[in-house]
């Protein structure tokens, strides 16, 4: 190889590693509010499960007698 096309697999090297570092930062906030966005489904689906379940009995807790669990910040 040629200093010229030395030269030129550097400079792509380098600017590949700069676009990464560059992108790397948004695909971790895609990531994590992509698993936020599961958690939060899965509590909803929960809570509805928990109250068709109390709807169904008719000695149930009242509305709003039964915990809740609070999300926590990952």
């Amino acid at each position: 190889m040629t200093t010229a096309q030395m030269e030129a697999v550097i400079a792509m090297v380098a600017v590949t590693g700069l676009f990464v570092l560059m992108i790397l930062p948004a695909l971790i906030g895609i990531a994590h509010d992509r698993r936020i966005d599961r958690q939060i489904k899965r509590a909803e689906e929960a809570r509805a499960a928990a109250e068709r379940s109390t709807a169904r009995t008719p000695a149930g807790r009242a509305r709003g007698a039964a915990p809740h669990r609070t999300a926590r910040a990952a």
